[in-house]
């Protein structure tokens, strides 16, 4: 007899995925777990494939849905089934996520968007598999003015240069200053070098009439910060 269902066919996964919007879009994000989530964003690289096995996949290569979005581009490849597209679905909402962070922290004053700024600052950096050297440039008014990145150094070390540091403040024209910086190992404690260094752009912005406000050193769990540590 002739098949009259209209769903004959239909491979099993069509409905899982439409399954899957319905309750994103009633429930939000929290109504999924990672590795759903993570099917849901590779619908868009993969829209004819049965995406559940590469999202668990890659939660089984990374651990969480963070992780891999954070991923080197390469490590994420070593991930049967992902390739181009995959990568550049997952690289997006990282992207997004930073540029998101970014926005909700520019031309805002920091000290009444203190915890905000960590966590901009932890999901930009923190996943970073080698050492990044931030900084955030304050106004008089410790408006957030501008956020650069100076330096990317090995997977333990950040080269810094307080001249430069101070020459480009007095660029930009501001009046404080925020270091920050990742550590890949995951340990936030700063090191004798860390602390020396924050010292000597101290010192020198102080003889400019530049402020060092803090230096936050960020990982992927935590985060710490030399005043509050007592050694600023």
């Amino acid at each position: 007899m002739p098949e009259d269902d209209a769903s004959a066919g239909v491979p099993d996964h069509v409905g899982h995925r439409a399954l899957l919007r319905s309750r994103f879009l009633h429930g939000g994000a929290d109504a999924l777990p990672d590795y759903e989530l993570l099917e849901l964003l590779l619908f868009q690289a993969l829209p004819r494939r049965d995406t559940k096995p590469i999202a668990k996949a890659l939660l089984r290569r990374f651990g969480s849905f963070a992780d891999a979005i954070s991923a080197e581009p390469l490590a994420l490849c070593e991930v049967p089934g992902v390739g181009e597209a995959v990568v550049v679905a997952l690289k997006s909402v990282q992207a997004a996520a930073i540029r998101l962070g970014r926005e909700q922290v520019l031309n805002r004053p920091v000290i009444d968007n203190w915890q905000v700024l960590i966590d901009y600052c932890r999901s930009a950096m923190g996943y970073e598999k080698t050492e990044r050297f931030r900084i955030l440039f304050l106004d008089r008014k410790n408006i957030l003015m501008a956020d650069e990145v100076q330096q990317k150094g090995t997977v333990d070390h950040t080269p810094v240069y307080p001249r430069e540091v101070v020459k480009r403040a007095l660029e930009l024209g501001a009046s404080a200053l925020i270091l920050v910086h990742n550590h890949p190992s995951g340990d936030p404690a700063p090191s004798k070098a860390d602390i020396a260094m924050t010292h000597e752009v101290k010192e020198a912005g102080a003889r400019l009439g530049i402020t060092l406000h803090d230096h936050v050193i960020v990982t992927r769990t935590g985060f710490n910060s030399f005043r509050s540590l007592g050694l600023l």
